[in-house]
């Protein structure tokens, strides 16, 4: 619930501390003194779009500040942590929540949540969570059927609640299911096609059988041999020069010489010279060994091999220009054989999944059936009690019907819920917010409030001239309504009757003041006999009547009765 509110710099409020608190606060007031700026300022702290012209003239920004007491654990605790706010300890296991929204004259924003900088996104989602608002063109349970619905569900409760999930569980399973079946049919033709391809595909790669890296290897082989002749005169060269078979001129025989001519020197320090030169000269004889079979490999290989590998290179290539690479080719061998199993597949798996999809339509039909069947049973209780309520709301002859007929299938069900109003016997019930005046739609309105709020409370009321275009006994039992749903929720409601406002326990007066320049606003708590004169003026325009006061003091006691 909401503790306090403090306005500041807020249209016609300077500055005004309000005190909520449990139960059913009325605020009252002169027209034009800013009631309306409190449910503003609500708005605002809900995370409604800011506007700068509600900024009080000469100001530079307008506050909204307000603290709520709310469980210390729960779905709004963990938001505003999500947030990085915290909130403040209090006693019983909750908390105080701090919220602020900050409008410049220039029309920045600025929120903030459990003293923590957020976007005006997060004082939205909280508010949907805490404060439930009715104005006099904003009638959100009646105004549309999905939130009918809606209304109708909640107080359905549990049982409601239960068979919603079961059936949302069960479209959602059929939906995917007709998905999948629908794609794959549609696209049987181009999957079989694509199944014959990379059949045609793997049986090419198979055949081919390449390894990787073979085109390198094979392109490093068709160079030496294109160049085979040139190959051959740089072998025979280096051979002859080595160790020529007239043995004269080669470095071998050189070597030779230079070995004999040190072994006739007695120094021994040339000795191991002698050494060096002879481990040349072998090393020497090896490589003209390894240039004879060089050469002799040369001449067996020919032009026939040159063609041979030059005809594979050309396989190669074209199998590497189709799938973008030799390496890829090589993959597409070990993972092609896997999809071209699952495109075969596409028959059976066409059969499985009708099977299932007949399966899931027949849980979806039984799910939907539960679920109507439950709605039905709810909104019969729903119209009756708020019948009752309407009857007690000066509307003794009108009857609320809670309709469910068949509607369009959806994630919600294949139900239309509509609230129907018939305001006297005999007349032809019509949809609430077509065919209600707008003191009759007020109390539907109410009536339904008050019986949803026994089976799934709202933590905060607000309502802005719930009791426009209605007075008298009508008056009183809006007033008296007020009162009995404040039994579980909080109720705030700004009104211009005092028959709503003597039911209040908490009764705040907008009071407006004018210096000669500057009009500005205020609140005050009431009691007594300020109460009482602030009644007085609600009924008679006269504060100081001696008549409007006694009918004040009898409303009020009326109320406390």
């Amino acid at each position: 619930m909401i503790e306090q509110m403090r306005l500041t710099g807020l249209g016609v409020i300077a500055d005004a501390v309000l005190p909520m608190g449990p139960g059913f606060t009325a605020i009252t007031g002169e027209t034009g003194a800013g009631k309306t700026m409190v449910v503003t300022g609500l708005g605002l702290l809900m995370g409604q779009r800011s506007d700068s012209g509600t900024v009080r003239s000469g100001d530079d920004q307008a506050v909204v500040e307000g603290i709520w007491n709310v469980p210390a654990e729960g779905r709004v605790a963990d938001r505003v942590r999500e947030a990085g706010g915290e909130l403040e300890p209090a006693e019983n296991g909750r908390g105080e929540l701090y919220l602020s929204r900050t409008i410049s004259a220039s029309g920045r924003s600025r929120a903030s949540v459990g003293g923590r900088t957020a976007p005006a996104s997060v004082l939205g989602e909280l508010a949907e969570m805490l404060v439930a608002v009715h104005g006099q063109t904003d009638q959100l349970r009646l105004k549309s059927t999905a939130e009918q619905r809606e209304t109708l569900d909640r107080f359905g409760g549990d049982v409601v609640r239960d068979a919603r999930s079961a059936y949302r569980a069960a479209y959602e399973a059929f939906t995917r299911i007709d998905r999948e079946l629908t794609e794959l049919v549609a696209e049987r033709d181009s999957r079989a096609a694509e199944a014959e391809r990379l059949r045609h595909a793997l049986a090419e790669i198979e055949t081919t059988a390449p390894t990787s890296g073979e085109d390198i290897e094979l392109a490093a082989r068709a160079e030496r041999l294109a160049n085979a002749e040139q190959l051959r005169e740089a072998a025979m060269l280096a051979r002859e020069a080595l160790s020529s078979e007239e043995g004269s001129g080669d470095v071998s025989t050189l070597l030779g010489e230079a070995r004999r001519g040190l072994e006739r020197a007695t120094d021994p320090a040339l000795a191991s010279i002698g050494q060096a030169i002879d481990e040349i000269n072998y090393r020497i004889g090896d490589l003209a060994v390894e240039l004879s079979s060089y050469l002799a490999d040369l001449d067996e290989q020919g032009p026939t091999e040159l063609a041979a590998v030059e005809e594979r290179r050309a396989v190669l290539a074209d199998l590497a220009r189709k799938h973008g690479s030799l390496d890829e080719a090589i993959a597409l061998l070990e993972s092609g054989s896997a999809r071209l199993a699952e495109l075969d597949d596409d028959g059976d798996r066409i059969e499985r999944l009708a099977a299932d999809r007949d399966t899931a339509r027949a849980d979806l039909d039984q799910a939907a059936g539960r679920l109507s069947a439950e709605r039905r049973t709810a909104a019969a209780r729903l119209a009756e009690l708020a019948t009752e309520e309407l009857h007690a709301l000066a509307m003794p002859n009108a009857t609320l019907t809670v309709e469910v007929a068949d509607g369009p299938e959806s994630v919600h069900g294949r139900d239309t819920v509509s609230f129907l109003l018939a305001p006297h016997p005999g007349a032809e019930p019509r949809i609430v917010s077509k065919g209600a005046s707008g003191g009759e739609l007020s109390r539907v309105m109410l009536a339904i409030e008050v019986v949803v709020a026994a089976t799934d409370p709202v933590p905060t009321f607000v309502f802005d001239e719930v009791d426009a275009g209605i007075g008298g006994a009508a008056a009183i039992e809006v007033g008296r309504r007020l009162a009995k749903l404040a039994e579980k929720s909080q109720v705030i409601a700004v009104t211009h009757l005092a028959q709503v406002a003597a039911f209040a326990g908490n009764h705040l007066s907008v009071v407006k003041s004018h210096d000669g320049s500057i009009t500005s606003s205020s609140v005050t708590r009431l009691e007594g006999a300020k109460r009482e004169a602030e009644m007085a003026r609600l009924l008679s325009g006269m504060a100081d009547s001696e008549a409007a006061l006694t009918h004040a003091r009898e409303l009020l006691e009326v109320a406390r009765g």
